[in-house]
């Protein structure tokens, strides 16, 4: 039996998978944000729960958080969820669990999962693109996350949007203390941002998209330009990695037009006279995450 912990902004979920995969137990609860001592408390409660509820114990727990260790502190560093920020989290999840532990960033394990058992199954190098609140990365080379030895491998939102107009310079201030970051364009958050400063409303993601579909002018021009902030950015990375698929998660990942344009959006881009790499739906939707984070410890 596996068992994987995925802490969220918002839930904090865990599950038990069987030796095939299927799940046995799952739970969650809201996510503490504010008390770093409550979300250990919690994640040592939720491991419990779904273990009593599959009938066995895990030898290690893996976990997936919206951050990442520096390799020279060994301490969170990154994290949307401000408090692990400085924290040896995963010495205190271990001695408060009694076992060991394995971290991921969220992304990695979003992109571990589909490429294990959703969209990215058989594919040699897959690509995870977390398109929400921030934009993030998961890297998974033949069945394995690839992190880099400084741990950042994926972390396409913090390089500068690429080739920016007169109008992008600097760019809005990134909460990684840079200006002009393409998570601050591309992502959900980046979107709606850029909705409001053009034409003055706030919408949300999902409210602009369906505007459009039905001809409004100004929504149709706002995922014009995301789209191709979206495209330009995304070829830096086909640049560099060329991978063999690209899965889209997190909130941006139901917009349908994204399907369809975005390909063409990133072709001319590209180093190269083609560009034909899929890029898939995700099939494991908000349960990605958690189902990554328990593969990330190989005991059954």
């Amino acid at each position: 039996m596996r068992i994987g912990v995925d802490l969220g902004g918002t839930k904090t979920e865990a599950v038990a998978l069987g030796p095939g995969g299927e799940i046995l137990a799952r739970e969650r609860v809201p996510t503490r944000r504010e008390d770093y001592n409550k979300i250990v408390a919690d994640i040592v409660s939720l491991v419990g729960r779904v273990e009593d509820a599959a009938g066995g114990r895990a030898a290690g727990i893996g976990l997936g958080i919206p951050g990442s260790f520096s390799p020279v502190t060994g301490l969170v560093r990154n994290a949307s969820t401000t408090v692990l920020i400085g924290q040896p989290f995963d010495r205190d999840i271990a001695q408060a669990l009694g076992r060991p532990v394995r971290i991921e960033n969220d992304a990695n394990c979003f992109a571990l999962a589909e490429a294990r058992a959703g969209a990215g199954q058989g594919y040699g190098v897959v690509l995870g693109l977390i398109l929400g609140t921030g934009a993030g990365a998961g890297i998974v080379v033949h069945d394995g996350v690839h992190v880099g030895p400084n741990r950042i491998a994926g972390e396409w939102g913090h390089i500068p949007l690429p080739d920016p107009n007169d109008d992008e310079r600097p760019g809005p201030e990134c909460f990684c203390g840079r200006r002009g970051c393409a998570e601050t364009w591309i992502s959900g958050t980046g979107l709606e941002r850029d909705h409001a400063k053009v034409t003055g409303e706030r919408a949300r993601a999902a409210e602009i998209a369906a505007r459009a579909t039905q001809g409004d002018a100004a929504a149709l021009a706002t995922l014009s330009r995301h789209i191709d902030r979206l495209g330009r950015t995304l070829a830096v990375v086909v640049n560099i990695l060329d991978p063999d698929c690209i899965v889209l998660g997190g909130g941006l990942s139901h917009l349908e037009h994204l399907y369809r344009d975005l390909r063409g959006a990133t072709r001319p881009h590209v180093f190269s006279d083609c560009f034909d790499t899929p890029i898939l739906r995700n099939q494991l939707g908000d349960s990605a995450g958690v189902i990554g984070a328990a593969w990330l410890w190989p005991e059954v």
